[in-house]
């Protein structure tokens, strides 16, 4: 498969500055070498029906502070948060009955 093997080159032989792939590189690389245009949606189906998998980390960070992490969802996670629509009169029609 060609695209497994730009693949093997690696992200930094493609431009990018650390060697992790993402679906919107692997979407980039695929529309400057093959031309043809992909959703991400359709990269993720592609390389899963070729045999890739996501990675995900064994463990975690050892840099990682859980308190601070603690902190931040109590503390800024409540303000960045949207608040709730409340439920009340609406419509059940998909387009706003002012654009008819």
């Amino acid at each position: 498969m060609q695209l497994e093997a730009e693949l093997a080159k690696g992200p930094v032989a493609h431009g990018w500055p650390d060697q992790r792939w993402t679906l919107s590189r692997v979407k980039t690389v695929i529309g400057r070498r093959f031309h043809k245009s992909y959703t991400l949606q359709g990269v993720r189906k592609l390389l899963i029906r070729h045999g890739f998998s996501c990675q995900i980390p064994a463990r975690r960070a050892v840099e990682r502070d859980e308190e601070a992490i603690c902190g931040w969802v109590k503390e800024t996670w409540p303000h960045v948060e949207a608040p709730r629509r409340r439920s009340g009169r609406g419509s059940s029609s998909r387009t706003s009955p002012a654009s008819r």
